[in-house]
């Protein structure tokens, strides 16, 4: 028995022959037949919201937020059938802006790929910057207690469209609605607060969860400062293909989408696992280590104490080396230390979520980390480095004297599995 692991561009095959292993794959779905059409019946009758062109008149700017370069969002698809949507709208009035958020700038290629030559070419296409004071303006109190800051052209456009797709998120519960927004186009200390140590140990910050969660209620609470027209998400499969589209109020038009997301992308499980395996989506997820905690996080949720997650992504962008996560990882000898930093009175820095949600799986399992990073850098990062996954898997049956039971998780955090 083989499987294929999404890793970069090319995928990863694992022998499974002799080993007792469970594979944890989404549900799969059908892509749509006719994308385009299923689009143009959702912009017509859209959810909780008036049709799209009754409400964007031709006079109107509008700005359209995408993600970065680390998403695989369908750009080019998606805004070529809103512009088609809205023939009164020349193109010189739509700014698109790419949300970064704390993400590293977009190169002019990676412009290209995300939209498409054309588009990149005859309309108005600008990364959003949250860390240049200038670029933003002051939208309002969040109701938790901190000022929220937008990106100028976000703020001063008449319209604004997100752009987004729905999966579990390790944080957020799901991906997708004013995400695109919050933490998309909002400045870096608004970003600070929302992520806050408090925030992101709570155990309602977790997978497939909006109830009393405090990030999405902090993500809500912080992008409804600036009013959202319109709601563009959508759900794929693991060939990247639309499986259905959630249009509308970006209240209601996401919460359908997280309810469908919930029922086909969570797996539940009887028990824990000695080894777990997982991806990170492969391209254009597991371009760096910071990314790859997603997967990591998918796989701890049914590992067990003190096992073994085999982690596959390819970091061909390195850790990255913006921000401050890789020098967190690098300074501080434990996940214990780490965690106590994070916590200390007072601390704040930038990557430090995504530093505490890993430092939380450290304390649970070992990771060893299957990837394209020096065996060095992997070791100061906490993490054992591995050049055979086969070979790991088995020397773990041995160290625990018995075949090990093993789940596989070959498309990674697009499955998000549970403990029945």
């Amino acid at each position: 028995m083989h499987v294929k692991l999404d890793y970069g561009k090319t995928g990863l095959d694992l022998d499974l022959s002799g080993l007792d292993a469970t594979v944890i794959s989404p549900q799969f779905l059908p892509g749509l037949t006719d994308e385009a059409a299923s689009f143009h019946n959702s912009v017509e009758a859209p959810i909780g919201s008036p049709p799209l062109n009754e409400i964007i008149k031709a006079h109107e700017t509008v700005a359209v937020v995408i993600p970065d370069i680390t998403r695989a969002l369908p750009n080019e698809r998606l805004l070529t059938w809103l512009f088609d949507a809205l023939p009164h709208i020349p193109a010189e009035n739509y700014i698109i802006i790419s949300g970064t958020g704390t993400h590293r700038q977009n190169t002019d290629a990676e412009w290209v790929h995300m939209v498409g030559e054309s588009i990149f070419r005859d309309y108005r296409c600008i990364n959003h910057d949250g860390f240049d004071r200038d670029s933003l303006t002051f939208a309002g109190n969040s109701p938790f207690g901190y000022g929220v800051y937008f990106n100028n052209e976000y703020v001063h456009s008449d319209r604004r469209i997100l752009l987004g797709f729905i999966e579990p998120h390790f944080m957020a519960g799901f991906s997708g609605g004013y995400k695109a927004a919050f933490p998309g186009v909002t400045g870096v200390d608004s970003i600070m607060k929302y992520h806050s140590a408090e925030n992101i140990g709570h155990s309602g910050s977790t997978w497939g969860n909006l109830i009393e969660n405090p990030t999405q209620d902090n993500i809500r609470a912080g992008g409804s400062l600036v009013p959202v027209d319109f709601l563009i998400n959508i759900t794929l499969n693991n060939r990247k293909e639309i499986t259905r589209f959630f249009l509308g109020d970006p209240i209601k038009a996401h919460e359908a989408g997280c309810t469908f997301c919930k029922e086909t992308a969570m797996a539940p499980c009887d028990g824990t696992f000695d080894i777990v395996v997982t991806s990170n989506s492969g391209y254009p997820l597991d371009q760096n280590l910071y990314q790859a905690v997603k997967g990591m996080s998918a796989a701890s949720q049914i590992v067990k104490e003190g096992g073994l997650i085999i982690s596959t992504a390819h970091c061909n962008d390195g850790f990255p080396d913006h921000g401050n996560f890789k020098n967190f990882l690098f300074d501080h000898d434990s996940a214990q230390t780490m965690l106590d930093k994070i916590h200390s009175p007072g601390f704040e820095q930038l990557d430090q979520w995504q530093v505490q949600l890993l430092a939380i799986i450290l304390l649970k399992a070992r990771i060893g980390l299957y990837s394209s990073l020096t065996d060095t850098d992997v070791k100061r990062a906490h993490m054992t480095s591995i050049r055979n996954i086969r070979e790991a898997i088995d020397a773990e049956s041995m160290r625990l004297g018995r075949v090990a039971k093993l789940a596989v998780l070959p498309e990674g955090p697009l499955t998000i599995p549970y403990i029945r």
